[in-house]
């Protein structure tokens, strides 16, 4: 879903462990680390969108995480210009999040980056809590910034 202003509705998630270490996932084929993210689609709520990404992307389940606090309202980031889909319509020109934070109450096993057709992920690790934002891409690291800063009170 892009609202009017070109920005796509979308969830990011912050999984610890019982350390405060957070989950840090390398993009399939890429050199790029993110935490798991993704879209909403239509008739679907923000928590129930972050479940469903959760799922694609890492193989848990709701039983397997407890769902600590989520951010007051969107956050948002734009997309450099070079990587924008221009033939794409509407145009999507950033995306607006709501962030979850979540704790790890299964085990290391309970993850499988292969659960869907195409795994978002190809490998995976424990992080200190701020390590995202020196590791992110750059057009993300102020929204990490902001997701990170108003979750932390739950680490």
């Amino acid at each position: 879903m892009i609202d009017s202003n070109g920005f796509r509705a979308n969830v990011g998630i912050i999984l610890s462990n019982c350390d405060g270490k957070v989950f840090w996932a390398r993009r399939a084929g890429q050199k790029a680390w993110q935490f798991p993210q993704g879209g909403i689609d239509i008739n679907e709520t923000p928590e129930d969108a972050m479940y469903r990404e959760l799922h694609e992307e890492t193989g848990l389940l709701a039983e397997h995480v407890e769902l600590v606090g989520k951010t007051d309202d969107w956050l948002r980031y734009r997309i450099p210009d070079h990587l924008l889909r221009r033939r794409s319509k509407p145009l999507c020109i950033g995306q607006k999040q709501i962030w979850f934070y979540l704790r790890l109450t299964g085990c290391e096993n309970d993850f499988d980056l292969c659960c869907s057709d195409r795994p978002e992920f190809d490998s995976w690790r424990w992080v200190d809590y701020w390590t995202p934002v020196d590791e992110i891409v750059a057009f993300k690291r102020n929204v990490y910034k902001q997701a990170l800063s108003q979750l932390q009170r739950y680490a």
